[in-house]
This record gives C-alpha cells, structure tokens and sequence, in this order.
C-alpha cells in the first residue's frame, strides 16, 4: 500500500473508532435509566408494594382487611359446597351457638331424607357486608332500593352471626317446611333463602315474614 493511500486510510478509522465509542456510551446510558425507573417504581407512594405494606412485603391476615380492602374468608367468605358442619370456616364457626346447633339438628335430618343443607352465607365481618352493600347500590342504582336487599353492617343480623342464606332449592324449601320445628324461620318474603333462629317458633310455627328488611324494625337502627 502506498504512503498516500495509508493516509487516506487513517481518518476513516478513526472516524469509525468514535462512532463505536458514542453507541457503546449510549447503550450504557440508556441501561442506567432504565434500572433507576424500575426501581423508582417499586418504590414510589402509589405503587402496589407501598400500599401493601409500606416495606415492599405483602400484607397478610384479618387484621389488615380494612386497610388492603380485600375481604377473604377470615370476613366469612365460603366456597361452594359448604355445610353447617364444616369448622374450617369463620362464616360457620362464628354463628351463634344456639344457631348453630338448631342448624346442625335440622341438616342432619334433611340429610336422613336426602337433603343436604348447603350455606351459602353466614357470620359476615363488619368490611364483608360493607362491600355488598356497596354493590347492592351499584346494582340498585339507589341507597333505598339496596336497603331491601341488603342491611348495613351496624343492623345486619349476619354480621351479628344471627342468619344464614341456604344454598339450594331443596334445601331451602325443605327449610321453609320443616324449619320451625327447629325453630329456623325465613325473615324475609324476598328472601326465601335468607334464616334466623325463633325459638317461639318451636311448637306455634313460625311469624309471617317481613316483605323484605325495610319492613323489619331491627333495621331502623
């Protein structure tokens, strides 16, 4: 190669050196910013993380229901399929006891005649029924309307572990025949599902439902 053409050549590595360095800085650049946006987003005040717990570890247990707004089973939450004689369930466990044993009596004998008395719900906690009520409105469109439907939490006789809403036509009208001898009365005409325990039922049957919770004085408070 000639000493003219070797310079010529000279200024076009050079040049190509340069280019190489700015997209290698480039590349470095744009890595950095993208980590610092990760990270700031793991840790900014909005994030999923903060709101969890303030310390990047996801809230757990019944005591940070109200906080998280998420209602599990520990709020009486059941899955399908649930009896009175399951123990596993705060939504069971939690009646009252006098319930309890009136509905465990009146199951084991619908059992005897092939009915199985499935619970739907039971003992609800206070952010529970808050979060129906919610939805009742949504789906009502009013506060009124919702009121025939659903009770608030200070009034509600699940909240107070006092009901049960039954699962199943057969069982709920296995409940609406045989129920009083137990004492379990249907409260509500529009209802048919929702029990609460009369113990004046046992033997004189049971009072006439309310058309629905409006009509219940309980419900005024």
């Amino acid at each position: 190669m000639s000493r003219t053409a070797s310079a010529r050549l000279k200024p076009s590595v050079a040049l190509w050196a340069v280019i190489a360095a700015l997209a290698v800085v480039c590349a470095v650049s744009v890595g950095a910013a993208l980590h610092q946006s990760a990270a700031g987003a793991d840790r900014a005040p909005g994030s999923a993380l903060a709101q969890e717990s303030g310390s990047g570890v996801p809230a757990q247990g019944p005591a940070d229901v109200a906080a998280d707004g998420v209602v599990t089973e520990d709020d009486g939450i059941l899955p399908d399929g649930v009896t009175v004689f399951d123990g596993a369930y705060p939504g069971i466990t939690q009646l009252s006891p006098d319930l309890l044993d009136a509905l465990r009596r009146a199951a084991e004998d619908a059992r005897q005649q092939g009915v199985v008395i499935h619970v739907n719900s039971g003992w609800r906690s206070p952010e529970y029924q808050d979060e129906l009520l919610q939805q009742a409105v949504s789906q009502y469109g009013s506060e009124a309307e919702a009121a025939r439907w659903v009770a608030t939490a200070a009034t509600s006789a699940h909240v107070a572990g006092e009901a049960v809403d039954i699962g199943s036509f057969d069982a709920v009208a296995w409940m609406s025949e045989n129920g009083d001898a137990y004492g379990l009365c249907q409260t509500y005409g529009n209802e048919s599902w929702h029990f609460e325990l009369r113990r004046e039922a046992v033997g004189s049957g049971c009072p006439a439902p309310y058309a629905d919770p409006t009509e219940d004085p309980r419900m005024q408070g």
